[in-house]
């Protein structure tokens, strides 16, 4: 499990760089904090249990900030 939380932090630098490229600077800044986030825990050797509920807390917070940033802050 630990591996794939580095795994992740790979494709989000990934995703951070493409941003950054394209012009796109607070969703590449956005993306490197996850990288380095995902590369940090990948290293902590948690549990299995605790990388699982890192994991699913990440992405109810994301699923929250998506939904509050495609209500209230997207121009129709």
């Amino acid at each position: 499990m630990p591996r794939m939380f580095r795994v992740l932090g790979f494709w989000a630098l990934v995703i951070g760089l493409m941003a950054l490229a394209g012009h796109m600077t607070q969703m590449a800044l956005l993306f490197f904090a996850q990288a380095v986030a995902f590369a940090l825990l990948g290293y902590m050797n948690l549990s299995e249990r605790s990388y699982v509920m890192i994991f699913w807390g990440y992405l109810f917070l994301a699923f929250i900030g998506f939904s509050y940033w495609t209500f209230f802050e997207m121009s129709v």
